[in-house]
């Protein structure tokens, strides 16, 4: 099964609609800036916490696109399809002007 990959831009026409987001990079790095509306999963503890996941599609993003190209396969491999990967990550949703937000996750 081939995993889906998105752009930044494809994303940012997606960003502000009903949509699971998660951030797979380290706690550090999601801390200093992530996209608005994410919830940290790190890629270090995700086998572990895959089950906080809400069903649904989910949206996948790091710091460029390799952590969670990985998180996708671990997803698809587990029973978890309907994953999609942002290619570019946080640096490309970064480059193309949009803003990040500071600190750990929602409450």
């Amino acid at each position: 099964m081939s995993i889906s990959e998105i752009s930044v831009s494809e994303f940012m026409q997606l960003h502000n609609r009903d949509i699971t987001l998660v951030d797979v990079r380290e706690t550090d790095e999601f801390e200093s800036g992530h996209v608005s509306g994410a919830i940290n999963i790190p890629l270090s503890e995700f086998a572990g916490r895959v089950t906080e996941i809400p069903s649904g599609t989910i949206y996948l993003i790091c710091r460029s696109g390799g952590r969670s190209m990985q998180a996708c396969g671990f997803c698809v491999d587990n029973g978890l399809s309907d994953v999609v990967n942002i290619a570019g990550g946080t640096l490309g949703w970064i480059a193309a002007g949009n803003e990040v937000v500071l600190g750990g996750n929602p409450e």
